[in-house]
Formats: structure tokens, C-alpha cells, sequence
């Protein structure tokens, strides 16, 4: 997946060469580096572990004699798998104790990211909030069968399961995730249109123009981490949803509050003295804003403020 994270990515593994030059170790993990970090990041949701991960695979492969590798790619798989299932168990006893909701890191992407119909599905914060409600294992079967199409066998060596159980694990959590799937696909003229309209809603105030373009069951979710201040639980519906944005919006500047793609999805970036203090992913569905995902905690922002900050 094309994200800022990525390109850094790839920036570190060159660094790590001997010299300046790309070595085997290094040329295979580059040209595989961007399938890795996706795989990371939607274990765990957030892209700063996701780099982690990213980091313990390089060391790990850098010490694998590639001699006695058979297909680089399907091992490179199996180190960043194993790395994100070990440390995605240790995520889950720490999101125990988070205060108030909890939500995935917002990352930057790139327009070819949304073009990518599944990658873009996989990758949105309702996606990524679905996945959160499955076990480590079948979170990992999931993302490796259903988004990027590895065989059971792969994925079997990768989990240390059978291949007979990585099926079952497979239906199991695919019929767990459509239960709970967000709905279709949305256009691109859809989505400009409702992230537009809702800008200008935002930026003036205007309560009747946000109850407009919100569907009747929209929801809104806030992330603050206990650190900033956030909805403690999710407001449902489009009155309480509106008023409360009514409420926030209301002073905000045309300068302070700009769109962005985030997680693939249309997204509004709030910086207040220059520092992101705010991101807001929007979901869409049928040209209405059925979900909000506005994620505050410092924490999950600093890569976002420095990715953006590269990017002036």
C-alpha cells in the first residue's frame, strides 16, 4: 500500500545497505515492503506499530541466508506475520484499560490506494474497527486470505496452523465480517459531495445544512485516549450527531480545517496553532455521512503531524 509510512519505510531499509548499495537482503525487502507494512497495519491498526514490526522483520531477515529461501516473498510474509500476531496480543491486554473509545491510527494514503476497491474497504477505519472484533489468528487468516489472496498453505506456515484449520479459521471470520461489513461502495463524485457540503456546514455553523447531508442512523466516534477531551461513548443518530457538531465546528476557520485521504476514505485534518489536533475520517454511504471517526489521543497523531509536515 502506497502510504507516507511506506516510502519511509523503504528510506530505512536503504540506509541499513552496506555502503549506500542495495544488497540481496535489502532489494528483497524493499521490493516488498509496502505489501508487509499493509499486512502490519491492518493486524494492528496502527501504523507506528506497524513500523515496528516492519523494523524486527528487516532483522530478522537481514540474518536468513537467502540461499536457503525458496520464495523470499512468502517468508518476508511469515516473519511480519508472526512479528504483528505476538505484538497484536500484547495490544489487546493495553486496549483493556483505554480510556474511552478506541480507534485505529489514521494513516495518509494516496490516491492509487482508493482506487484499489479492496485495499481501500480493508484499510477504512469501519473495516479496520470490524477487524478489531476478531481473534488475533483469525484477524491474520482474514487480512492474508481475504485481502491479499494468499493460498492456505502460505498461511498455515505463516500462523503455525494447518492448512485444514486455516480454512475453518477463514470461514469462520469471514462470516463474522460480513455480518458486521460496512456497506458498499461509494463514487467519487459521491464523496466530494458530501465531504464538501459537509466543510461548508462545518465552517459556518449552519445546523440545518450538517442535519442535511447526515443519514438518519448516522454515528459519531471519538478518540482522545484520556488525553484530550472526546465522546466518552458513540452518539447515534443524525439530531445528536448534528448538534454536537454544530457545537465543535462552529469556530473553526477556513484555515484551520482542510480535506485529506485518510485510510482511504475523505477525510477533514483540524490544526489549531499549526499542530494537527484533529483527524476526522468520514464514511459515506448512499451520497449521506453515515460515520464519523475523529481521532484526538497526541499519540496517534505524531506520525500524521510529521508525515504532513514532509509534505509542505
Amino acid at each position: 500500500m502506497k502510504s507516507e509510512h511506506g516510502e519511509r519505510t523503504e528510506d530505512t531499509a536503504g540506509q541499513l545497505a552496506d555502503g549506500g548499495r542495495a544488497d540481496p537482503a535489502t532489494e528483497a525487502f524493499v521490493a516488498h515492503r509496502n505489501l508487509l507494512f499493509t499486512v502490519a497495519y491492518e493486524m494492528l491498526g496502527s501504523a507506528a506499530d506497524a513500523e515496528d514490526v516492519l523494523q524486527e522483520t528487516w532483522l530478522r531477515w537481514a540474518g536468513v541466508d537467502l540461499g536457503t529461501v525458496r520464495d523470499q516473498r512468502a517468508y518476508l510474509v511469515r516473519i511480519t506475520t508472526r512479528q504483528a500476531l505476538s505484538r497484536l496480543r500484547t495490544l489487546g491486554r493495553r486496549r483493556e484499560s483505554y480510556v474511552g473509545p478506541w480507534l485505529p491510527e489514521p494513516l495518509l494514503t494516496t490516491p492509487d490506494v482508493a482506487e484499489d476497491v479492496e485495499l481501500a474497504d480493508s484499510v477504512s477505519m469501519a473495516m479496520l474497527l470490524v477487524l478489531e472484533t476478531l481473534t488475533p489468528t483469525e484477524r491474520a487468516v482474514f487480512v492474508l486470505r481475504e485481502v491479499f489472496d494468499l493460498g492456505y498453505d502460505e498461511i498455515a506456515e505463516a500462523v503455525d496452523k494447518s492448512p485444514a484449520a486455516v480454512r475453518q479459521i477463514a470461514h469462520r471470520a469471514r462470516a463474522h465480517v460480513a455480518a458486521r461489513r460496512p456497506r458498499g461502495v461509494v463514487s467519487p463524485a459521491e464523496t466530494r459531495g458530501a465531504l464538501d457540503a459537509f466543510q461548508r456546514a462545518a465552517e459556518t455553523g449552519d445546523l440545518q445544512s450538517l442535519l442535511d447531508i447526515l443519514a438518519p442512523d448516522v454515528v459519531f466516534l471519538g478518540d482522545g485516549g484520556g488525553v484530550k477531551q472526546a465522546v466518552a461513548r458513540p452518539v447515534v443518530g443524525a439530531d445528536k450527531v448534528g448538534r454536537l457538531l454544530a457545537a465543535g465546528l462552529g469556530r473553526i476557520t477556513a484555515a484551520s480545517l482542510r480535506p485529506a485521504e485518510v485510510n482511504a476514505c475523505p477525510a477533514l485534518i483540524l490544526r489549531l496553532d499549526g499542530a494537527i489536533d484533529t483527524v476526522m475520517a468520514v464514511r459515506i454511504d448512499d451520497g449521506l455521512i453515515s460515520g464519523f471517526y475523529a481521532v484526538r489521543n497526541p499519540a496517534k497523531l505524531s506520525h500524521m503531524q510529521r508525515e504532513t509536515a514532509l509534505r509542505r
